[in-house]
């Protein structure tokens, strides 16, 4: 029979460059539920609206820059 290490003390694959890689599978499913419950609590319930909504116009005006930036650089590089 061969003496093998619990899973828990597994030791994890290394990167090819070295090193460990440091965020893989780093957010889980209930971290996001604990982050929704943290939010909640901070803004409340009534705020969280108006926020995301905010949220995502400035995501939208990001994503217009970005591609202005790139829209650019593709007409001046010869």
């Amino acid at each position: 029979m061969s003496c093998t290490r619990p899973r828990l003390f597994h030791k994890p694959d290394h990167h090819p460059k070295g090193g460990t890689p440091m965020l893989r599978n780093a957010v889980q499913p209930w971290h996001l539920l604990i982050l929704l419950v943290v939010c909640l609590l901070v803004f409340g319930s009534k705020k969280l609206p108006d926020m995301a909504r905010s949220l995502g116009r400035s995501m939208r005006i990001l994503k217009s820059e970005t591609r202005a930036l790139r829209s650019e650089d593709a007409r001046d590089t010869p």
